[in-house]
């Protein structure tokens, strides 16, 4: 199973921006899809954005526009750029990984807060 380990969350005001990161244990072009999902307080873990090995990417409707996904392969690290950050981004976000005949992989988490 690949180890993932995010990094990049903390708190931000409204408008602002973050990065945060997801260091894989593997080469990341081993893995076929990866992602970034997020959970706030109460309610169910959803998926953000995703990118697959060939670079095709995903979003969901409500960060369309302000959040980049993206993939450093040198590196073996994806990332998730986040602008114009908005309250009800404040969630925990966790990095996903997923390859045909292996149970996904998740990362442990990092909390982002936007204040108002």
């Amino acid at each position: 199973q690949v180890q993932l380990v995010e990094s990049g969350g903390g708190l931000a005001q409204a408008g602002g921006s973050l990065r945060l990161s997801c260091a894989a244990s593997v080469s990341i072009f081993s893995i076929s899809v990866m992602g970034w999902y997020r959970q706030a307080p109460g309610k169910q873990r959803e998926l953000v954005a995703s990118t697959t090995r060939v670079g095709s990417t995903n979003y969901v409707d409500s960060v369309k526009g302000r959040f980049t996904i993206s993939r450093d392969i040198n590196k073996n690290t994806m990332y998730l750029h986040m602008n114009n950050l908005k309250p009800e981004d404040t969630a925990v976000y966790y990095c996903n990984a997923q390859t045909a005949g292996v149970s996904p992989s998740w990362g442990q988490g990092t909390q982002v807060t936007v204040s108002s």
